[in-house]
């Protein structure tokens, strides 16, 4: 009995558990928060400069990185930029494409994507993302390639198969909407533009503009 003791006494002392795993988990979110000063970093740059004049240099420089640990996340400005539409709106599609829009009348789905437009596109930096496609898709076909796939490709046939249903239900007069269901976001892209041309010199409403939108697609709200 008395040897036994003896023996255990003499074992080391185990490391206290979860330290290894402590320690990954420090190491991944130091790698998550560089990731996402690049992120912003080239946010910036491609917003201040356009995707054809940004460097990997800047966005370093400004991320606070050396160029080559960008390469240990990215391989090249291309897939930068990619990343970069597909973090800052692939979420959005997402709640889009689980919303439960079924469910809701017509009205109160337009008006969810006027809110979010104005909300979580336009008063934020996803808005320079945006232009930055439609400025820069026509001499980058591939960037706009991309943004199709992975924002208008997932979206647009859930906004159609929901306004159909509306025609089907009568909540529509007519099916032009649901044909052409771009005809919903105009104005957004209106604004998008105007920002970016002409904001200095006539600010304009945003959230107001795209009501108005809506009443003409849909005619006013009947008063309570």
């Amino acid at each position: 009995m008395v040897g036994n003791s003896s023996k255990e006494r003499r074992r080391p002392t185990a490391a206290p558990a979860g330290t290894g795993a402590e320690r990954g988990a420090v190491r991944a979110g130091r790698r998550n928060e560089r990731r996402a000063a690049i992120l912003s970093a080239a946010l910036d740059e491609f917003a201040a400069r356009g995707f054809e004049a940004t460097r990997l240099d800047d966005v370093a420089r400004r991320a606070g990185v050396a160029k080559g640990t960008i390469y240990l996340y990215f391989r090249d400005k291309q897939s930068l930029f990619q990343e970069l539409v597909r973090t800052m709106l692939s979420p959005l599609v997402g709640a889009i494409e689980a919303a439960p829009l079924r469910d809701l009348p017509i009205r109160a789905v337009v008006e969810m994507i006027v809110d979010v437009f104005v909300n979580e596109i336009y008063r934020t930096h996803r808005k320079d993302v945006i232009r930055l496609i439609v400025t820069e898709g026509p001499r980058f076909p591939k960037l706009a390639e991309f943004y199709y796939r992975e924002v208008i490709a997932r979206v647009l046939p859930v906004i159609r198969g929901r306004l159909m249903l509306a025609v089907e239900r009568g909540e529509l007069a007519h099916d032009a909407l649901a044909r052409f269901p771009q005809l919903l976001v105009a104005p957004a892209l209106l604004a998008i533009l105007w920002s970016s041309l002409f904001e200095r010199f006539a600010p304009l409403d945003v959230r107001e503009l795209m009501r108005a939108h809506v009443e003409l697609l849909l005619g006013t709200r009947d008063p309570p």
